[in-house]
């Protein structure tokens, strides 16, 4: 089942089941998702978003309701700190299982070596790579400097 069908289904059985946590968060999932067709048709191009294109913005998601519950656990904010942390988990329901450290260490080896990246200059070869393998699996920004450092830098 692709991540599209999965996402209705998931939306109809929150309805259903009158979760409406549950149902607003899977609401804005298929707004960013629509909003990403929109964007892509504004271009001349009628496009269907792939389901690495979700993953990608569901990757997206999370990290700004990481951010945000941050932001609202230093202002002293804790129930909205809770209720970006209820998104999260709703969201990452439809992420692939995340890479352990260990697991990424090997990724990058691998992307190092399958480009033959030697200096800094090949990072962009090794990001997309891992980027094409591992999206919605690894936090990319927290990975860059992890190549870097492999590459010598």
């Amino acid at each position: 089942m692709d991540m599209r069908s999965r996402l209705n289904a998931a939306l109809k059985t929150a309805m259903k089941e009158k979760d409406s946590e549950r149902l607003t968060t899977l609401r804005l999932i298929n707004a960013a998702i629509k909003d990403r067709e929109i964007a892509s048709r504004g271009e001349g191009e009628e496009v269907i978003v792939s389901d690495d294109d979700v993953l990608g913005i569901l990757g997206k998601m999370v990290k700004q309701r990481q951010e945000s519950a941050k932001a609202f656990e230093e202002g002293a904010r804790l129930e909205l700190a809770e209720k970006e942390r209820a998104e999260i988990a709703v969201i990452e329901e439809f992420l692939p299982r995340q890479l352990n450290e260990e697991e990424v260490a090997k990724a990058v080896e691998e992307a190092i070596s399958e480009t033959g990246a030697e200096s800094i200059r090949d990072m962009g070869k090794v990001m997309g790579v891992l980027k094409a393998k591992y999206t919605g699996q690894m936090d990319f920004g927290a990975v860059g400097p992890l190549v870097k450092a492999k590459l010598g830098c």
